[in-house]
């Protein structure tokens, strides 16, 4: 019998999945199966590219600049995620029944602290792109010291918010708040972090928003000067297709999960979040992958180090020849613009 004000530190997994009416298989199914396949492979992908991406930042020391470092720690943060959804892998299924509490709040806090860092870093780097396209910079010129500050706070944040369920927002001691998707977690926990994960996204739209107009605005000004008109139409076609990229991969990627969520949170008993919750997360995971390709793999620069880092490691080798740089018109999730007000270079902008 469940008393009013009880808590329930003792009582094992099955106990909340019943209270909340998540069923927990005591076998393989068809269903588990499809979904760990799918999680492990996606994991495996996240961990080798991220390490790539890491590896080719630390190596390259053009780029060791505040851009970079952000992109680096979204690796990390992504490289994390991949770890986190590997646990859940090991430990998801009828493996689930057999976690202990600890046990159950170390597989989520992984998932919310990495997921977290993640999406707050991509939060960063939009507001390190205005600043450096406002700035008329190439890279911005924010202080080594300052960047550093930057990446621990969204660590600290990413932490606390991966830490508090454990040690208070859960519902171990009022069964009537235990959320459905999360049996252990309060409902409110659930709809904060969507509610976050969509103000996150709002901050991004406007951002991006406002460095597409400014740029747009000083692409149209210096036409009236210039007789290459297609060239900066070009330009503006590709800052339109860059910033599409960015949201449209943030919003597929993050948003079935997000609304699922808040659902969820919300106490909707109608909605049957039960049904897609595991391939929403498993999308959500996918973003680790898809932030590598389009915040990293698309910078000329990066894919050439790839390329000497790989060559290194088949051909067990190093290279003793200096890299030859060529100066590449797109950098990472960036649109390189020539800014001029009378036809010559005045300044190069990255988004």
């Amino acid at each position: 019998m469940v008393t009013m004000g009880q808590c329930y530190y003792n009582e094992t997994i099955g106990f909340f999945y019943n209270n909340s009416g998540k069923e927990l298989s005591s076998h393989w199914r068809p269903k588990d199966v499809v979904v760990v396949t799918l999680g492990l492979t996606v994991s495996v992908l996240v961990l080798l590219t991220n390490l790539l991406i890491i590896a080719a930042i630390a190596s390259n020391r053009r780029f060791h600049q505040p851009i970079y470092y952000l992109l680096g720690n979204l690796a990390a943060a992504d490289l994390f995620a991949g770890v986190a959804y590997l646990f859940l892998m090991f430990h998801t299924g009828p493996r689930t029944a057999r976690l202990s509490l600890e046990g159950w709040f170390l597989r989520q806090g992984l998932l919310d602290t990495s997921l977290t860092a993640s999406v707050a870093t991509l939060l960063a780097i939009a507001v390190e792109r205005h600043r450096s396209v406002m700035a008329v910079q190439l890279h911005s010129r924010l202080p080594r010291g300052r960047v550093i500050m930057l990446i621990v706070g969204v660590w600290v944040a990413a932490l606390g918010l991966g830490l508090l369920p454990a040690h208070s927002w859960h519902c171990l001691c009022a069964l009537d708040r235990c959320s459905r998707m999360a049996p252990l977690l309060s409902r409110s926990y659930l709809a904060v972090w969507a509610l976050s994960s969509l103000l996150v996204f709002l901050l991004m739209v406007a951002v991006y928003t406002r460095i597409f107009f400014y740029v747009r605005r000083r692409v149209r000004r210096m036409a009236e000067h210039v007789s290459c008109h297609p060239r900066y139409r070009e330009t503006t076609l590709s800052l339109v297709k860059t910033v599409v990229i960015i949201l449209g991969a943030f919003v597929v990627c993050w948003t079935p999960g997000q609304v699922v969520l808040l659902l969820d949170g919300l106490g909707c008993k109608s909605c049957n979040v039960l049904a897609v919750e595991k391939y929403f997360l498993l999308l959500a995971e996918a973003n680790s992958l898809v932030n590598a390709v389009v915040y990293s793999c698309r910078d000329a620069e990066m894919r050439r180090t790839f390329r000497r880092l790989l060559c290194c490691l088949c051909l067990r080798r190093s290279t003793h020849e200096p890299a030859h740089y060529t100066p590449s018109t797109r950098t990472g999730t960036s649109t390189r613009i020539m800014l001029s007000e009378n036809g010559h270079p005045l300044m190069d902008s990255t988004l």
